[in-house]
């Protein structure tokens, strides 16, 4: 009797490099729920003064019903026949079939905080639909990222001038990183989605050898105690990746995504140099899915089906998320791509 796969188990065989029935799927955010499915992902009762007016009991209900949403769009038919869904109905006459995504991002409005009775409510109701058949990831990096306009001025400034209170400042954010970490997984988060970014498509915004000393060794601590918990680690950043790429790969993560096409990272030359260190996610070319022709959207989806997943190890993603903006039939063509190409024996 055949082996059936759920897509969590898929996902948990790739990032540990191997090669399951069939390659998985999913997104570090999904921003066109509304474009596919007519809702937005979120709750306005969950915000501002809507929330202030109701009830706890009211606000655990609309947790729930955020759940129930999450369900619809990351779900599938499988999880259902599965015994791994409480969903009863669906309110979105006509709706799409859900996406299938091995790794659900969890983002309630208050993800942040595993005490609050908002994310005990959605993430309880998430088990409820889903059962252990999907890996629940979210926010776990705590490493410096690009700075963001007149800042990187004074970060510049404050490695020449207070390089130990810099190098302090890393430690102190790893730390606490890994204990947020080490309560997200206690709550049920099985990936770490590590997404501060360090490159642009001309290369890192540190040279090779600052990278080493302010990033590598505390992105290393990040995943080092998140691998002994029994967390899945992903290291995301856009950008040209390759000066730093052989660093990224020793700080021990289980997977690399975007792998940027945008920035001339080809997915090809990164699985034939670290394809049996780390697993890959993405690169299906974000700028040919908002702008390219439909001609220029097929190949890149099918260059990274053909060599992202050549021997297993790979997740297949965009090169950055879908995006709001982002014409969802361009979605829909790569979804339809995968959907054909997705078994190891076709």
């Amino acid at each position: 009797m055949n082996k059936i796969w759920t897509a969590g188990e898929r996902a948990r065989v790739a990032l540990n490099l191997g090669k399951p029935d069939e390659i998985p799927t999913f997104e570090l955010e999904f921003q066109l729920s509304e474009e596919f499915f007519g809702y937005p992902l979120d709750d306005p009762r969950l915000h501002g003064s809507a929330r202030a007016s109701l009830s706890a009991k009211e606000i655990e209900q609309a947790a729930i019903d955020l759940a129930d949403k999450y369900a619809r769009v990351y779900g599938n038919k499988t999880a259902i026949e599965m015994g791994g869904s409480v969903l009863s109905g669906d309110p979105v006459k006509d709706a799409k079939p859900g996406l299938d995504y091995a790794i659900i991002p969890v983002y309630c409005p208050e993800w942040w905080d595993v005490t609050s009775p908002v994310n005990i409510a959605f993430r309880k109701r998430l088990r409820e639909h889903f059962g252990n058949t999907r890996l629940f990831g979210g926010h776990g990096d705590g490493t410096f990222a690009i700075p963001s306009g007149s800042d990187m001025y004074e970060f510049v400034y404050r490695i020449a001038d207070e390089p130990e209170e810099v190098l302090k400042q890393a430690e102190t954010m790893a730390k606490n990183a890994i204990e947020a970490n080490k309560r997200q997984h206690e709550a049920g988060l099985d990936v770490a989605l590590l997404c501060s970014d360090y490159c642009y498509n001309s290369g890192p915004f540190l040279s090779p050898a600052m990278f080493d000393e302010y990033i590598t060794p505390f992105l290393a601590m990040i995943c080092k105690v998140g691998r002994e918990d029994g967390m899945f680690m992903i290291k995301h950043t856009d950008g040209n990746i390759m000066p730093i790429i052989q660093s990224l790969v020793d700080a021990g993560p289980h997977a690399l995504h975007s792998i940027d096409p945008m920035a001339g990272v080809d997915i090809r030359e990164v699985k034939r140099l670290y394809g049996n260190q780390v697993a890959l996610c993405g690169n299906v070319h974000c700028a040919a899915l908002q702008t390219g022709t439909e001609e220029e959207v097929i190949a890149s989806a099918e260059y990274c089906l053909k060599y992202g997943a050549e021997g297993g190890g790979y997740l297949f993603a965009t090169s950055n998320i879908p995006f709001k903006g982002m014409p969802p039939e361009r979605y829909d063509l790569i979804l339809d791509i995968w959907k054909k190409r997705r078994k190891y024996d076709t």
